[in-house]
């Protein structure tokens, strides 16, 4: 809808040009002047910036759905993909086998590969003293993290990744036929990899695939044969995309923060800490969304039935109202109840794994370094996901 059609006039520009700071200053503005601000981009949507209502929206399957629009801007789908597009109890079908998979107790086999793969990618960067690390570190070790957890070849992982990238560019700008194609190829990656597993199935305890094809044959509750395909289709974009995102911004975080980098490399004891904050400081998302079931008030303001809502999570993460001194990290915040893996129903299945990433990753980085420094100007994802897509950093090995 645009402002002619509502009545409204914009409240902000989500399309505005980013640096790595220029969001956090735009939604302090927002939480205090106006938390509930409307846009006429994408079509037109309301952006919750506060945590309370950002729990309230994530929380409330009833008034805010998400089966209708789950994202903005609106996505063209020729059917739904679960579990995002599924209300609860419908949705719990198809979380029930990702989350037996993704348990910490199951994906923590993972840990010693994973810091493998982070050493491996990072000795070209210091043998060069830096490099790109977005492009060169954090893109290449969340695919192939991705890969290790789905038992697929990196090289198909990096291409779902780049045929996602196309898909997200190409829905900020709203092209259908891009979209399409993209979502297309995506769809045809999924099939092949169900295909492949439904002809030599894993252990489906720890399996993702393997474990949605035997939910296909429960009595009971069957998960249909195309939609175990959109699941795997769903999950395998979001997978990578988010670690990619937010691995690059606590890059560039602890960058600029030598004193930090001092402390994490005496006592890596706290590392688990320190990812705790910088998930808080730079969730990856902010473009989840759900449609109003009905008219209802929102931080002072009308939300209509049918309209869209995002839930802004890099800003509810520094409302002030919840985190003292928010913007800073602090490695003795307790409780630390950031919103990077969602709330509620949707809450994000793959938490324990993107924990595990960055503990290898960030980990490996401070072991192999004495100092990480800014190396250039940092440039950030479109509005899809939140964070650096070039990381220019400078990187002195441990001698």
């Amino acid at each position: 809808m645009t402002s002619s059609e509502t009545g409204r006039a914009s409240d902000w520009d989500p399309t505005a040009p980013e640096t790595f700071d220029s969001s956090h200053e735009v939604y302090t503005d927002l939480r205090r002047r106006c938390p509930v601000p409307w846009s006429d981009a994408f079509g037109g949507f309301w952006a919750a910036t506060r945590y309370a209502d950002v729990v309230r929206v994530a929380r409330d399957s009833g008034t805010f759905s998400t089966a209708v629009q789950n994202v903005v801007p609106h996505v063209p789908r020729a059917q739904r993909r679960p579990p995002l597009h599924f209300d609860p109890p419908e949705h719990g079908v198809y979380r029930a086998p990702m989350d037996r998979v993704l348990r910490r107790a199951v994906v923590r086999r993972l840990e010693p590969a994973f810091a493998a793969a982070a050493r491996e990618l990072l000795e070209p960067l210091l043998a060069r003293g830096g490099g790109d690390y977005a492009r060169e570190f954090a893109l290449p070790y969340a695919a192939q993290c991705f890969a290790l957890f789905l038992g697929l070849p990196v090289e198909q992982v990096l291409e779902i990744r780049r045929i996602g990238v196309e898909y997200s560019f190409a829905i900020q700008e709203m092209d259908r036929a891009r979209v399409m194609k993209a979502s297309d190829e995506l769809y045809a990656i999924a099939l092949a990899i169900v295909e492949e597993r439904r002809a030599r199935p894993r252990d489906p305890d720890e399996d993702l695939v393997s474990s949605l094809l035997r939910a296909s044959g429960d009595p009971a509750r069957p998960i249909p044969y195309e939609l175990v395909v959109a699941t795997v289709r769903q999950t395998v974009v979001a997978g990578i995309g988010a670690p990619h995102a937010v691995l690059g911004s606590a890059a560039v975080h602890l960058s600029r923060d030598p004193d930090l980098q001092d402390r994490l490399r005496a006592d890596p004891a706290l590392l688990p800490a320190a990812i705790e904050e910088l998930l808080r400081l730079y969730a990856p998302y902010r473009v989840f969304a759900r449609t109003a079931t009905r008219d209802v008030e929102l931080g002072g303001r009308t939300v209509r039935a049918g309209e869209a809502i995002t839930m802004i999570f890099p800003s509810a993460n520094r409302d002030e109202a919840v985190f003292a001194d928010a913007d800073r990290l602090d490695l003795e915040r307790r409780p630390n109840r950031h919103l990077a893996f969602g709330r509620g129903a949707h809450r994000c299945p793959g938490a324990a794994m993107a924990r595990l990433e960055l503990a290898a990753a960030l980990g490996e980085l401070l072991a192999g370094t004495s100092r990480v420094e800014p190396g250039g100007e940092v440039e950030m994802f479109n509005w899809l996901e939140f964070g650096p897509r070039s990381a220019p950093l400078h990187l002195v090995p441990r001698s």
